[in-house]
């Protein structure tokens, strides 16, 4: 009887063991299915993330790309013009230039004129403020 006994409690010791050991199997299956949850989940948030950053780096590209064409385009309009107004320019400068040689040689006998008569005059001017200046310093103290 006693090994009936011993015999029945080491069965249902058994069966208690392999219950709770299948429970604890269940509990980290379980812990097992929610950490691999999270972990799909996390990459799934990561993947759009980048996802989204490389379609915005894409769309910036295309709005660089577009933005140097554009300069590039308006480049090629624009240097026809610029080498039309350069060849305008010169013309003008050709066909001004003996207008400034004429008022050049009509303004330089002016220019003569004016110098013959004011250099007797800057001359005096010159003798004047040397006689000052000497007779300021014969009035200094000597040293």
């Amino acid at each position: 009887m006693k090994f009936s006994l011993v015999a029945a409690l080491v069965v249902v010791l058994s069966v208690a063991h392999g219950t709770e050991a299948g429970s604890l199997v269940k509990r980290d299956i379980q812990s097992e299915v929610d950490r691999i949850s999270k972990i799909v989940n996390d990459m799934s948030a990561s993947i759009t993330s980048t996802t989204q950053d490389i379609v915005e780096k894409v769309k910036a590209l295309e709005v660089t790309h577009t933005g140097q064409t554009y300069i590039e385009d308006s480049k090629a309009q624009i240097q026809p013009l610029v080498k039309k107004v350069q060849a305008e320019a010169a013309k003008l400068q050709e066909q001004v230039q003996p207008l400034i040689a004429n008022i050049e040689e009509q303004i330089k006998p002016l220019t003569d004129n004016f110098n013959t008569q004011v250099k007797p005059l800057t001359d005096m001017m010159e003798k004047i403020f040397q006689q000052v200046v000497d007779k300021t310093k014969s009035l200094l103290p000597s040293k």
